[in-house]
């Protein structure tokens, strides 16, 4: 099977970026909604709609739902892309359909993805929320586990830039997680199933991205949803979208997100799951917080009336302006910064900082200076 192909034919063109609301996928809900296979399961605090969408009669059940936090929306494109590779005719198309029943809920906090913020509009983090049950939002999200009693939970997800695939200087490109049961992280049936299908998908991402696929951290919480699943007794697993190099829309994570969609069913379907993948799954690099979007290395800058060499990062903000996501670089930290990364690297040898304020690159100011007063940075990158 070419996924390459496969992606290209069948990536959703209607839907791009990181602004994802329900505006954009109405339409496509409409157009898919050709035997009530659409259907509005909840209201959201703000009274949105929460939609479901069903397809497939096969006897093994899929759950899977989608920006549960707002702003991580990569993981609805990857989910719609396949959604289109279901409805093809293809004979992998039938395969699953017959194998399978998919059960997915592409926004699940639609007041947060309208507003750009991982949070529900009552400020609640969902993925906190899986034991108290205090938003509509989370209660829509367990009525539908419980009576669609799934085989298998998919739990959709976007991280930061701020990871790397453990200390390589890879960053994590996609990360997986079969979550924790109990504090001691037992690994028991339902989670080898988990670890059994992450490892059949890292094997497929290696030949594309190698050492660019991380583990998430496995400690236990019962308040977030995926441990909550685990611990009822249905094998769950963690999708995390992150950094590839140059691509803060992330179009290109969403490829590999929606590789890992395809492969993960595919290995299921034909049960080619390995019985003990453990230390497979224990092999994949941890997610590691090592990264900045920017990185100024051997800046000289005037300390207390001393001229000292050193090293300063900036960090990308996502801000929502006029509905439209705008990458807004601020100054984070100052200092030697060892054992950390940049996705953007600047070796200044020795030039000196200045800007419009007080010459020294201040927390929380927006990166924009000058070295040796020729050399113009607006926004974090060089201004030709």
């Amino acid at each position: 099977m070419n996924l390459e192909e496969l992606f290209s034919q069948h990536k959703e063109q209607s839907i791009s970026g990181r602004y994802l609301t329900l505006d954009h996928i109405q339409p496509i809900l409409e157009k898919l909604n050709t035997n009530n296979q659409v259907q509005i399961i909840g209201r959201s605090v703000l009274d949105e709609p929460i939609y479901s969408y069903k397809i497939g009669t096969g006897e093994t059940r899929i759950y899977l739902w989608s920006q549960m936090h707002g702003n991580e929306s990569t993981t609805t494109k990857a989910l719609f892309d396949f959604i289109n590779v279901l409805n093809s005719g293809s004979e992998f198309a039938e395969k699953m359909l017959n194998t399978f029943t998919f059960y997915s809920i592409p926004i699940l906090n639609p007041d947060g993805a309208r507003l750009y913020t991982r949070e529900n509009a009552n400020k609640v983090d969902l993925n906190r929320d899986s034991q108290n049950l205090t938003q509509p939002e989370s209660n829509v999200l367990r009525e539908a586990f419980e009576t669609f009693k799934p085989h298998y939970c998919f739990n959709l997800h976007d991280q930061r830039t701020i990871f790397g695939a453990g200390a390589t200087g890879k960053p994590a490109t996609v990360s997986f997680l079969a979550p924790s049961y109990n504090e001691e992280r037992e690994i028991n049936e339902n989670r080898l199933k988990a670890i059994n299908v992450i490892a059949a998908i890292n094997d497929v991402l290696q030949e594309y991205i190698p050492g660019q696929i991380g583990r998430f951290d496995d400690s236990f919480n019962i308040n977030c949803i995926g441990d909550t699943f685990q611990f009822l007794g249905v094998p769950t697993i963690l999708f995390e979208a992150g950094h590839f190099a140059n691509d803060y829309e992330r179009e290109i994570t969403r490829k590999f997100l929606f590789f890992s969609l395809i492969s993960g069913f595919k290995s299921i379907s034909e049960n080619d799951l390995v019985n003990n993948r453990i230390s497979d799954y224990l092999n994949i690099s941890q997610n590691k917080v090592v990264f900045y979007d920017f990185m100024y290395k051997n800046i000289k800058i005037n300390y207390d009336g001393i001229e000292i060499i050193t090293n300063f990062v900036a960090q990308y903000k996502e801000e929502l302006i006029e509905n439209k996501i705008h990458f807004n670089a601020y100054i984070v930290e100052v200092g030697e910064l060892e054992n950390y990364f940049g996705h953007y690297e600047y070796d200044a040898k020795g030039a000196v900082y200045s800007d419009d304020f007080t010459n020294f690159p201040k927390l929380n100011q927006k990166a924009d200076f000058y070295l040796n007063k020729n050399v113009k940075f607006v926004n974090g990158l060089i201004k030709s």
